[in-house]
């Protein structure tokens, strides 16, 4: 597997790149990792890097960016926060992945019996959360009005309406990435990974 270069990032386009994604995200599946030189990619990143994507998920233990898509050092920036919510330092991070150092996609990944949605659900207060869950809480009305939601389904349609709001806010929030958008340079997508069978659905 060829660590990315400027050449071959440039090569890559916005629906090019989910489909890495995707691949990849199958291979993990399948227990069919790539056979990566991590030490030779250390020497080859050594001088820069050329991501091809940016991943803005939760902090969740099990729901780590480069094992899901099955992705080697250099291949993708990932920002990590409670509930993959969308904040100004968020958005700043992604406009320099994407503006500055030419990722293709954006993807705001959300995850199954999210911890951060469950607190956000049962009104949850302890310490600094609230600056999460207020956040995530934005999504529970609309859900709440659907008829017939179990308890499960409804942190299940929190955590989708939750990443739909948060490709909202990246893209509302910052002329940066609406601009880039625009001109078909980068897409902005949603996910949710099944921390059950580790596949990812992009919404």
């Amino acid at each position: 597997m060829r660590t990315l270069t400027k050449e071959l990032q440039e090569q890559i386009t916005p629906d090019s790149a989910i489909e890495l994604l995707k691949k990849g995200n199958e291979r993990f599946v399948n227990n069919l990792k790539i056979n990566r030189n991590l030490l030779q990619q250390v020497n080859e990143t050594s001088d820069g890097q050329h991501p091809f994507a940016v991943v803005i998920s939760c902090m969740d233990s099990r729901t780590t960016p480069e094992l899901i898509f099955d992705q080697g050092l250099g291949d993708i920036f990932s920002i990590r926060i409670a509930g993959n919510i969308i904040n100004e330092e968020i958005i700043g991070s992604t406009e320099f992945g994407c503006k500055v150092v030419g990722a293709k996609t954006v993807v705001v990944l959300g995850h199954t019996s999210c911890g951060a949605v469950k607190g956000a659900i049962d009104n949850v207060d302890l310490g600094h959360l609230h600056f999460v869950t207020k956040k995530i809480q934005r999504a529970i009305p609309d859900v709440k009005m659907l008829k017939h939601v179990t308890p499960n389904d409804l942190v299940q349609q929190v955590t989708v309406d939750n990443v739909k709001k948060g490709i909202q806010d990246l893209i509302s929030s910052s002329h940066i990435l609406a601009d880039l958008v625009h001109s078909k340079k980068i897409n902005i997508v949603g996910g949710v990974y099944d921390i059950a069978n580790g596949k990812v659905q992009f919404l």
